[in-house]
């Protein structure tokens, strides 16, 4: 049949029997015209049988030049036979994902293998179908194309391949032909990334998650919609001899399971080893406080952990920890369930007001309320006792790996996600992006701070939460609150938000305290959150809900920056340009400004002499993400060399080991360290 069969995988059965109720109708009609034209021509005795026929078959009443239909018998038959092909398709696609390194797409068809197996064998395939050896075979062959054939071709080809190494791509085809060779979703063995020159560099356009705004990459997104594309004018900086700086893979957030065990022991050796082969520097994970402390309070179980630690250690490898006290579920990237501690939610079950809760009195058990950082209500500690005797118990059972050199750094978790700020946008509560958010403070114990603070201005009347700040998913020029000119630049409203950011800037100045007692010969970290829509507007409304007091007449991130720098914490902030990469028209409609958030928070860091950290907030695997990120790690412009004091990659799923996916990554790291990175009009190599 001649119907596409791009609806190959991943369709219902109902589907299934739709196409091929339409296969047999354009086989109808692909049967008649055919016979007409070899009525006219002189066909063959065998052909002119076949249009008599199909001349015999019934029509439609009045005859007469109808349109004719087949038995329904005969459309059965061609059904099953479709079924049976789709079937063996699907067992090749399979065989060829598991063994030879193919990254055809879920919904690839017959077509994406025949166009795999051709490019494995040196062959060029152009977008339209039009096949030819490439110029070490022969040359193309006068008048355009020579088609490769289906069915036995394509299996006599499968029969000559061998698979292509994990870590790097070979063939025998010249740039020129890649550059002509358009690949989608089909890993193609090729040049090593590192020999394309920037006028021919592949590009790998990933496919984020339409359905939120923030939302990041899942894996089976990642997988099926990965689109492997070449743009021609992709320029690149060169990062050999600048400052090293280390790079670090997040591990999953389940790693370690709810047992405090290693969840996949082989499968994240395999990957360690990987990772080490590329000079990784090291790893970075979250310690649970749901996990470890989950059962009876002050009862911990660090065993998982030290069994990590140790296969990381084994691999002379760094880590850095980030202490957890959020619990993992419901905001996006997560693919695990991890909540806080049994003994935690049963206090909340009577207490409610232990979590951070909006104007509507909805409660959020992400993580605890600030106002008991120093409440004993915690079965006899305050908040922050409990923060302070999980921190000293794993420094405690933990202390080897601390005094060897292979903890690098303890992030201390400050709030939602493990980033300082309030949960103002909680997509449980419906907020969707570019929402502007909503003020958590309504709990009893937050309620009671700010009466104080009103109560010592002499406005006890300033006691309360502003009331015209719209929902969750308001803009900002349809509130009352955050318009341009709003009560947000009033007096009442100064005094809030003023408050409201001090709250933060305490919490955060308690803990890195006793952060810093615990691990007084480590470094330590706090990480920031990039909060960039609205922030063409005067308001900033985004950043006022997260707890950064930084409209367009103030810096909000200077005083955090002081604290951080009291303490001897380095600021990790998560970037977010290279979202503006995949969805640009997001942040034109929502006034974000991503870079400007990022160049505001990083400069507030460097006047107060505050290291800097980063990392990326979504998956990336290819080139033109990795140079934006590369741009906002090295800063090549800056007269002054600055530089990050490492580098985060978020994280580590199967897309990033597969083949190209991993040499690119790999590119990426030795940028990073500063290294040299041959282009291929510098060096050139086939295997």
């Amino acid at each position: 049949m001649a119907t596409d069969m791009h609806k190959l995988l991943g369709t219902s059965e109902e589907d299934d029997d739709e196409d091929m109720d339409m296969d047999v109708k354009e086989e109808d009609d692909d049967h008649r015209n055919r016979g007409t034209t070899r009525a006219g021509s002189g066909s063959s005795n065998e052909e002119f049988m076949f249009q008599q026929s199909m001349q015999d078959q019934v029509g439609t009443p009045g005859g007469g030049g109808s349109r004719r239909s087949r038995p329904l018998e005969e459309k059965e038959r061609t059904k099953l036979r479709e079924r049976h092909r789709r079937a063996i398709t699907a067992r090749i696609l399979g065989g060829l994902r598991r063994h030879g390194n193919y990254n055809l797409r879920v919904r690839a068809d017959i077509n994406d293998v025949i166009a795999a197996l051709a490019r494995e064998a040196g062959w060029v395939v152009l977008p339209d179908g039009t096949t030819f050896p490439s110029k070490s075979q022969g040359t193309k062959p006068p008048g355009g194309s020579s088609a490769v054939a289906a069915g036995s071709s394509a299996s006599h080809i499968a029969s000559q391949q061998t698979s292509p190494p994990a870590l790097r791509v070979v063939s025998s085809r010249s740039p020129v032909e890649l550059s002509s060779c358009r690949m989608k979703g089909v890993f193609a063995p090729g040049p090593s990334p590192y020999d394309i020159p920037p006028t021919q560099s592949p590009e790998l356009v990933g496919s984020v998650n339409k359905g939120d705004g923030l939302a990041g990459c899942s894996v089976d997104v990642i997988n099926s919609k990965q689109i492997l594309e070449i743009p021609s004018n992709l320029t690149e900086q060169d990062f050999s001899g600048t400052p090293y700086v280390p790079v670090y893979v997040m591990l999953p957030l389940g790693v370690i399971n709810m047992k405090c065990e290693l969840a996949d022991r082989d499968g994240l050796l395999k990957h360690l080893r990987i990772l080490k082969s590329i000079h990784v520097d090291g790893v970075k994970v979250d310690c649970w406080w749901g996990i470890v402390e989950g059962h009876s309070p002050q009862e911990y179980n660090w065993n998982g952990y030290r069994q990590l630690f140790q296969m990381v250690r084994d691999l002379n490898l760094k880590i850095q920890v980030l202490m957890s006290f959020h619990e993992c579920g419901g905001n996006v990237g997560d693919d695990v369930c991890i909540p806080l501690p049994h003994w935690v939610a049963e206090i909340g079950r009577t207490n409610p007001d232990i979590y951070f809760t909006d104007r509507e009195g909805r409660r959020n058990p992400e993580c605890l309320s600030w106002g008991i950082d120093k409440e004993r209500i915690l079965r006899g500690r305050t908040a922050l006792e409990v923060y302070f005797d999980y921190m000293r118990s794993f420094r405690i059972e933990l202390a080897e790996f601390v005094e060897d050199g292979v903890i690098s750094m303890v992030e201390i978790g400050l709030g939602p996600c493990g980033e300082l700020r309030y949960p103002s946008c909680p997509i449980k509560h419906g907020w969707r992006y570019p929402g502007v958010g909503e003020f958590q403070c309504y709990d009893k114990y937050l309620l009671k701070s700010l009466r104080k603070a009103a109560d010592s201005r002499g406005h006890l009347f300033w006691a309360r939460g502003p009331d015209n700040t719209g929902s969750y998913n308001s803009q900002p020029q349809g509130t009352g609150f955050f318009c341009d000119g709003g009560d947000f630049d009033g007096l009442y409203g100064r005094f809030f938000l003023k408050w409201y950011s001090q709250v933060l800037i305490d919490h955060a100045d308690h803990i890195l305290s006793l952060a810093k007692l615990v691990f007084s010969s480590s470094c330590i970290a706090a990480k920031l959150p990039d909060v960039h829509w609205w922030y063409k507007t005067a308001s900033h409304a985004a950043e006022l809900t997260a707890g950064f007091y930084n409209p367009s007449n103030r810096d909000g991130y200077a005083a955090i920056a002081s604290t951080l720098k009291k303490h001897g914490a380095t600021l990790s902030f998560v970037s977010g340009e290279v979202q503006v990469l995949n969805r640009p028209d997001d942040f034109s409609g929502a006034l974000g400004e991503p870079e400007a958030v990022a160049w505001q928070v990083l400069n507030a860091a460097w006047d107060s002499d505050t290291p800097i950290a980063r990392e990326n907030s979504l998956p990336c695997h290819d080139r033109v993400g990795y140079n934006k990120m590369l741009e906002s790690v090295k800063f090549p412009n800056d007269p002054d060399r600055r530089h990050l004091s490492s580098f985060a990659y978020s994280r580590l799923i199967p897309a990033l080991m597969e083949g190209h996916n991993i040499v690119e990554f790999e590119r990426f790291v030795k940028k990073l360290h500063g290294e040299t990175v041959m282009n291929h009009h510098h060096h050139h190599q086939q295997v």
